[in-house]
């Protein structure tokens, strides 16, 4: 059985391994030092602060596990180092103007786990990555979105 590898990008592996610092340096040590007060007050059966702290440290162990197993198959991909010749790639900023409208958007498009449209990253997976990937600067793609077919001009393709 092979490992999928996930693409993410320079600064989403960097995000993930933030993260986890935080996880295992700040918030493990601190629900542990909150079970070991509330073991200290007794009764642990009706000890809600114990059983709260406890659900905590469950929540917090499950993501350092996922973190982690997040980061041991991700594929690492440097924007900055890609050589695609003006080619739309994973990574790649896009700036398109919609053909109908003329309203201007920017994308980057990013791994499943960065993504976030509030940002303008969006998943290498969305119906509009999967129509702009190997496209270039001055070409038209037809996207087929969940608000119907939308027709965008790739303005500029940007490697940042």
């Amino acid at each position: 059985m092979s490992i999928k590898r996930v693409p993410i990008t320079l600064r989403g592996a960097e995000a993930l391994r933030v993260e986890l610092r935080k996880l295992k340096s700040e918030d493990r040590p601190n629900v542990i030092k909150a079970i070991a007060e509330a073991r200290a007050h007794g009764d642990l059966s009706e000890n809600a602060e114990y059983h709260a702290a406890r659900e905590q440290q469950g929540f917090i162990e499950g993501r350092i596990q996922e973190v982690e197993a997040k980061l041991s198959n991700a594929e690492i991909i440097d924007v900055t180092q890609l050589a695609a010749n003006g080619k739309v790639v994973f990574g790649s900023t896009v700036e398109l103007a919609d053909e109908d409208s003329g309203a201007k958007v920017v994308y980057q498009i990013v791994g499943e786990d960065e993504a976030d449209i509030k940002s303008g990253r969006i998943s290498v997976g969305s119906p509009i990555a999967r129509a702009l990937v190997g496209k270039s600067e001055g070409d038209s793609v037809d996207v087929t979105t969940p608000g119907g077919k939308r027709s965008y001009e790739i303005i500029a393709v940007r490697y940042v």
